[in-house]
């Protein structure tokens, strides 16, 4: 393959994907979905003309963490703080909290019937299939009410932080003790103490850069950081929600040391162009993700019915626990939020990290394609038959 026809591929799938979007804005069908049939297409497709390829899941972890933290960065710089939406904040916690735990042991038991292994092990292969993917989430919420999409960002977010910090917890714990439970504090308290002082690092960081070059610097420190905290097992995930919403409300803190010294004149326009930046960078990463991931795909082994079969019985109960919980304790939800549970770039990262010895040859990756697209079209089909409720409408305190 040439440089040119590389260069030409690349740029067709930027540009398919920007058509997808489109598609996605009118339909209210995910964009996600049809770059994931967009690469199942082409993998078909380099299957019959006998095309070698390059083994693209060395890269996908690397792409999916880049991809995860700039979506998530890109959802928190459009969440404006209020005393009155604290309410919303706390409700979107606990409802990220309740459904993930609610999940976790529904498909902890699902994977003990279909494997019979320890249920330790069926514990860390159920987490991966249990947290909401925010990478899918938040584009998906664009057509909700302003406070509809604020609370999918805030409990998609909270989904994925809890789902990380669930899931290191899980890994170095094959054995629970109280010295468990201490080190999760620490570590939680340690990342929580490292965000905050990360935080305002890199807003004065921001008002002293002076050269052209900006905001990629920015991010680049971002992703570091991130990097450096999940190697140590710490969910930095907090730090990148966190400096998002920081960022799109410092300008509200009303202490005159700390304007004096953080507030500078072009921050609004800053943020502005950071934003933009930030939104576009995760377009082109999530774009690339999917279509390899739906590539990378053996789409043969669907074949399978007992796959199928497991892997709606883990939908129906996903589902389920969500539409109960929600039903139960968010009276204000307009019926699509209950569908926008989608499972996608956090499922399939984690599943990536489990350790060898802990995956389960009966929950492979064809179960998790299964979960995966599953979840979006669900997800697709009941945001179509909700569209007659989804309206805009100004936001007010719930």
């Amino acid at each position: 393959m040439t440089t040119y026809t590389t260069l030409i591929i690349l740029s067709g799938l930027v540009i398919f994907s920007y058509l997808f979007d489109l598609v996605a804005s009118k339909t209210k069908l995910p964009s996600v979905l049809l770059l994931l049939l967009l690469g199942i297409g082409l993998r078909v497709l380099v299957d019959n003309l006998q095309l070698h390829t390059f083994n693209f899941l060395t890269i996908l972890p690397t792409l999916g963490t880049v991809g995860l933290i700039l979506i998530v960065f890109e959802g928190s710089l459009e969440l404006k703080y209020e005393r009155e939406k604290n309410k919303l904040i706390k409700g979107a916690f606990l409802s990220a909290f309740f459904i993930l735990i609610a999940t976790v042991s529904v498909i902890t038991f699902i994977i003990y019937q279909i494997s019979g292994k320890d249920l330790y092990i069926c514990f860390a292969n159920a987490i991966p299939f249990s947290v909401i993917s925010s990478a899918i989430a938040i584009p998906s919420a664009a057509a909700l009410s302003k406070k509809g999409k604020e609370y999918i960002i805030y409990e998609s977010s909270f989904s994925d932080i809890l789902g990380i910090i669930l899931f290191n917890f899980a890994i170095t714990n094959p054995h629970i003790s109280i010295s468990s439970f201490t080190g999760l504090a620490m570590t939680t308290t340690l990342i929580v103490v490292v965000s905050a002082v990360s935080c305002v690092l890199l807003l004065y960081i921001m008002g002293k850069i002076s050269h052209h070059i900006k905001f990629f610097l920015i991010i680049s420190i971002l992703i570091m950081v991130y990097a450096i905290g999940q190697s140590y097992h710490l969910s930095s995930l907090v730090l990148i929600l966190s400096f998002g919403l920081f960022l799109n409300n410092a300008d509200t803190i009303k202490h005159v040391w700390f304007r004096s010294v953080f507030i500078y004149k072009n921050l609004s326009n800053d943020l502005t162009q950071l934003y933009q930046l930030s939104a576009e960078s995760a377009f082109i990463i999530r774009t690339f993700f999917f279509v390899i991931f739906g590539f990378t795909m053996n789409i043969y082994e669907l074949n399978d019915q007992v796959v199928i079969v497991n892997g709606l019985i883990m939908l129906a109960s996903i589902f389920t626990i969500r539409f109960v919980y929600l039903k139960l304790f968010r009276k204000e939800n307009s019926g699509a939020e209950v569908f926008i549970g989608p499972r996608g770039l956090i499922s399939i990262l984690l599943y990536f990290n489990l350790p060898p010895a802990l995956k389960i040859p009966e929950v492979g990756t064809s179960f998790l394609f299964v979960v995966v697209l599953g979840s979006s079209l669900i997800m697709s089909v009941g945001l179509l038959l909700t569209k007659k409720y989804v309206r805009a409408e100004p936001y007010s305190s719930i």
